[in-house]
């Protein structure tokens, strides 16, 4: 039977009881069941570092099984990024080993009057000191807590201590729960870390179970969809995306770069020491990566994708080293790839504009001591630090000048690393995410994917020509629509998106029969629809923080500028990669109004975004929509 352990660090007082069935059926677990407990637990009047404020950490009921790709852990708060609704969501070995240890949730709330840390050893849960481990990084804490006591961790940095609206939790070496500041929140808590071990005998599965888990996990290595993420890990996504336009640039004021060869896949790959993969996982899409520099040599799990863009090319370097120290200090400070790269772009594009300069620091377009000394003083809120640690929103109110123009963010949080002018469904997808910018809240990439297969399963024939052409806007709401209960689903189940919601190899179908075979009472409806609740429950969240359709928005660059896509073509003798002289096609978002209103029209919600008696009662939701507002 899983538990709800209910941590009160004011107090010292725990409690553990069984989690209650009927929450678990409307909400599945993981992202669901913390979306839930947030809802009813913290009121709007409580800011995120006030101790009222909750750190749920959930799992969902897929991990701790060999079903494949089930690594994910979930954490949710109020974030200090946005002020309303938080998550962040990682892989590694953290998740299944809490799932061991019996537990649906880990719900903290209070301040310790002293650094601590949370130990779970099975149903017995204590409160370590933890002095001797406040000001070390992530790294030192996790390796000192597992040498001591095995099990796995989860802990802050300097940052996270430091209340950087940007700071992450990282577990198993550099697994990051990093987007909309849980670090951050976690420091404010005086809690340096969560250790949790499990000493139980692991249940075997039923025979029926482990037919599919085997099933599904040659699907996975042998679907065609996921061969690039096996051999070149995400990676594989910065040349097709600098060919499409598609690799945000120069903080997006372009989205290709002619130093592509020195920054793809095949560059990184020198630094490339060991294949690794998260708990169950058949396709190991991560690389270790050594690099020697000051002296020493440093490892990290990574880069991906995100980050490798965020120092790279959205900072305009051209140097992959640069890239793995970056993705070094973040982990071992405890911060956010993405906002951190975000955030010194942003920046250097200020300085550009002759808004902002600094003694510290250049502030060129592609300096490797202005990009790694940013990340240490926005860890340590030092000179420039301090301002920037705060976020794009929030330190171009500080600068003034027009400064906003250039703070590429919705709702507060830094976009991730795609481009709206030519992505569109992950445009919409950036701004109708409930924690603010992102990728993962409806992962719409069917069609940039090109993913007819799958698309023909899911929408009418006669709109997918429209649907699935790059440039045009009309159906892209149907693609998000759709992403966001897939995803919403995923992350209560504690699985992976490369296998479900980016690749489709395992869908809401086959889900149902994993969960069906293991006792649960699911179908793909029943699921899809608990997806389209907690998006809604997600969103009366919002609401009630003062949350509406203008803060849907994306930035002005999206809308008002044209983004300009060129051919690169290498040359075979000099291997020199040359850009076209004239453009070959520009990015354009036409009418963003009418995806916006398309995208409220599927969900059930009012032009202001707001979601319809009818829908909450549909959901079941509307006992639960007046409650904190009045």
């Amino acid at each position: 039977m899983p538990y709800t352990a209910l941590i009160d660090l004011t107090s010292s007082k725990i409690k553990i009881r069984e989690t209650e069935d009927a929450k678990l059926e409307k909400w599945l677990g993981g992202r669901g069941l913390g979306a839930s407990i947030l809802f009813d637990s913290v009121d709007i009047s409580i800011n995120p570092f006030d101790p009222e404020n909750y750190l749920i950490f959930t799992t969902g009921p897929l991990n701790g099984s060999p079903w494949p790709t089930s690594s994910r852990y979930h954490v949710t708060f109020k974030s200090p990024a946005t002020g309303a609704y938080g998550y962040a969501n990682a892989g590694g070995h953290f998740g299944p080993e809490l799932r061991y240890a019996g537990y649906d949730a880990v719900v903290i709330t209070g301040k310790a009057p002293e650094p601590v840390i949370i130990q779970l050893i099975d149903q017995e849960i204590s409160l370590l000191p933890a002095k001797e481990y406040w000001g070390q990084s992530t790294s030192f804490v996790e390796r000192s807590l597992r040498e001591k006591y095995g099990g796995r961790v989860a802990s802050i940095g300097q940052a996270g201590e430091n209340l950087v609206p940007m700071a992450a939790i990282i577990n198993d070496g550099g697994r990051a729960a990093a987007r909309s500041g849980p670090g951050a929140v976690m420091g404010s808590k005086n809690l340096k870390a969560l250790h949790v071990r499990s000493d139980q005998k692991k249940k075997s599965s039923p025979s029926e179970f482990s037919k599919l888990v085997k099933d599904y996990s040659k699907s996975l290595i042998n679907d065609d969809n996921s061969q690039l993420l096996r051999e070149q890990s995400t990676l594989f996504l910065m040349s097709i995306k600098n060919i499409i336009g598609d690799l945000p640039a120069k903080n997006h004021q372009t989205a290709q770069v002619p130093f592509i060869r020195d920054i793809d896949a095949e560059s990184f790959s020198r630094y490339w020491t060991k294949r690794l993969g998260c708990a169950m996982c058949p396709m190991r899409c991560s690389r270790q990566s050594t690099l020697k520099t000051n002296g020493k040599d440093i490892q990290i799990e990574g880069p991906e994708y995100e980050t490798a863009n965020a120092f790279g090319p959205m900072c305009w370097n051209a140097n992959p080293e640069v890239v793995i120290e970056a993705n070094y200090l973040c982990n071992e400070y405890g911060l956010d790839t993405i906002s951190i790269g975000v955030t010194i772009a942003f920046a250097l594009e200020c300085h550009e504009k002759g808004l902002l300069d600094h003694p510290d620091h250049s502030l060129e377009w592609g300096d490797s001591e202005t990009i790694l000394g940013l990340i240490k003083d926005i860890a340590f809120r030092n000179g420039l630090g301090e301002m920037l640690s705060k976020g794009v929103k929030q330190a171009a109110r500080e600068i003034g000048k027009g400064a906003e123009k250039y703070a590429m963010h919705v709702k507060g949080l830094e976009l991730p690393r795609q481009e709206p002018r030519i992505a569109k469904s992950f445009g919409l997808g950036h701004a109708t995410s409930n924690r603010g910018a992102d990728h993962l809240y409806g992962m719409p990439a069917l069609d940039l994917a090109g993913n007819w297969k799958v698309a023909r399963k899911l929408y009418p024939e006669e709109i997918l020509e429209e649907l699935m052409e790059l440039s045009n806007e009309k159906y892209k709401a149907d693609i998000v629509f759709y992403g966001e209960h897939f995803c919403a689903v995923v992350d209560s189940l504690g699985v992976c998106k490369f296998s479900t919601s980016e690749t489709y190899t395992v869908m809401p179908a086959d889900l149902a029969k994993g969960l069906q075979a293991l006792g649960y009472d699911f179908t793909e409806e029943s699921l899809l629809e608990i997806g389209e609740r907690i998006v809604n429950l997600e969103r009366l969240f919002n609401q009630l923080h003062g949350l509406n359709r203008e803060d849907d928005m994306l930035p002005l660059r999206f809308t008002e500028e044209p983004l300009d896509v060129y051919d690169f073509e290498t040359d075979s003798d000099s291997d020199e990669v040359h850009r076209s002289a004239s453009p070959i096609a520009t990015g354009k978002i036409h009418d963003w109004n009418a995806m916006l209103d398309r995208y409220y029209k599927l969900r059930g919600w009012d032009e202001q975004g707001h979601p319809s008696s009818e829908t909450l009662v549909r959901l079941g939701l509307q006992d639960i929509s007046l409650g904190q507002g009045d």
